[in-house]
């Protein structure tokens, strides 16, 4: 629910988590971020953030990102690109094996502090009230595989596998 940054962790009340949270979006998000690319709009940076939020481990399109966020496909492309750069999200691409039966072209995106996913969309209830609990397993799982390889110094490439059938595999790690 929270998420691992230290100062939140160590926080000693539920509102004191969700206060530092809450000032990390408005103030790295919204302030140091977009001043490293001196970018003006911070309501257009923060509504896409929020849409990945929502579509954690789902296939994500930048051609419906730009139509739902009334973006320029070269600016969600350059957002997405200077999220991950600052280390807010990680993408995941599709493998395949075989391109016509399997989905290509398309990737999925991970949050790398789901305290921060969390505070974005303004949620903090508990797992038992809340109906993403799927959608944080494995954004949690995925940065937990990211955490073990950069311990074990795993230097291969993940992916996700899905058939255009709907058969699908999360995490494909290839050495």
């Amino acid at each position: 629910i929270f998420g691992s940054y230290p100062a939140v962790l160590m926080a000693p009340t539920r509102q004191e988590k969700i206060r530092i949270l809450t000032e990390l979006v408005e103030s790295y998000l919204l302030k140091d971020i977009l001043a490293l690319e001196n970018i003006k709009k911070s309501e257009t940076l923060l509504r896409l953030v929020t849409v990945l939020a929502f579509q954690v481990g789902q296939l994500v399109s930048y051609n419906e990102l730009a139509t739902q966020l009334h973006l320029d496909v070269k600016t969600v492309s350059k957002y997405l690109d200077l999220l991950e750069k600052s280390f807010v999200i990680c993408k995941l691409g599709s493998f395949s094996g075989n391109l016509r039966k399997e989905v290509t072209g398309k990737q999925k995106y991970y949050f790398l502090d789901l305290g921060i996913r969390n505070a974005v969309i303004a949620q903090f209830n508990t797992l038992n009230m809340r109906n993403d609990c799927g959608a944080l397993w494995e954004n949690f799982v995925f940065i937990e595989r990211l955490k073990r390889g950069a311990y074990t110094g795993f230097y291969g490439r993940r992916y996700f596998w899905r058939t255009y059938q709907g058969q699908e595999v999360d995490f494909v790690e290839v050495i």
